[in-house]
């Protein structure tokens, strides 16, 4: 006989034995985004099977890397030109298939541009609201969970559900990268900010500044970047 205590822990044991998660990592193809470990911390707090899809051309060695992180059952992995660029509309079916094939409890992604993209096309296409920047579907606030050390695990890699992913809406052209030393603004644990109050794009140069001494990210307010601060 169970008392009420001991019966809810036995039911929420076993409630995390069936439950399994996608974390979708973002990365460059070969390297994967601080936030993709951040968030994979946060994968293994729900508890249960935790699976990765990388989805890229030339994705082999992003895939190699966050396979080698504990507590990684297995990692899907779909190569093709359809997902130059990371384009949402492609990024979607995929996940949704991958869903319907393995049967996740929980689908992640982190809190990027990317990742609040492609995750509400995913909720939508299932019927489900996603969640989004937590500290079903959720993003995941990267700075409130320390990033994996994508040590001692060995997953194994497996080919992710094929199907035509190719949309005709969306077309990616280019990308250009800004190089910097700074934190990316997602990821950052301190964030220098401006707003309209500066008057002038000049005048952010003074942030700049403090930013660098203080190893901080920068961003501004919506009404700076309209003034195109």
């Amino acid at each position: 006989m169970f008392s009420p205590s001991s019966r809810h822990l036995f039911l929420s044991t076993q409630l995390r034995r069936l439950q399994s998660t996608l974390l979708v990592a973002e990365h460059n193809n070969g390297v994967l985004t601080p936030a993709t470990q951040n968030a994979l911390t946060a994968a293994k707090k729900i508890g249960g099977d935790v699976s990765i899809l990388v989805a890229g051309t030339k994705c082999g060695p992003a895939a190699e890397n966050i396979a080698k992180a504990s507590g990684v059952s297995k990692v899907l992995v779909a190569e093709s030109d359809v997902f130059k660029g990371s384009i949402a509309e492609s990024l979607a079916p995929l996940i949704v298939a991958s869903q319907k094939q393995f049967k996740f409890t929980h689908i992640l992604a982190p809190a990027s541009a990317l990742g609040k993209a492609v995750l509400p096309r995913v909720a939508a296409t299932l019927d489900v609201s996603p969640i989004t920047d937590i500290i079903g579907v959720i993003t995941v606030r990267s700075t409130a969970f320390p990033p994996d050390s994508l040590e001692g695990g060995s997953a194994a890699v497996e080919k992710a559900p094929e199907g035509d992913y190719k949309t005709d809406l969306v077309e990616f052209v280019s990308q250009e990268l800004a190089k910097s030393d700074r934190p990316e603004l997602t990821s950052a644990k301190n964030i220098i900010s401006g707003g309209r109050g500066l008057k002038s794009g000049d005048n952010f140069k003074l942030l700049y500044d403090l930013a660098d001494k203080l190893n901080a990210a920068v961003g501004a307010s919506r009404a700076a970047v309209d003034a195109g601060f």
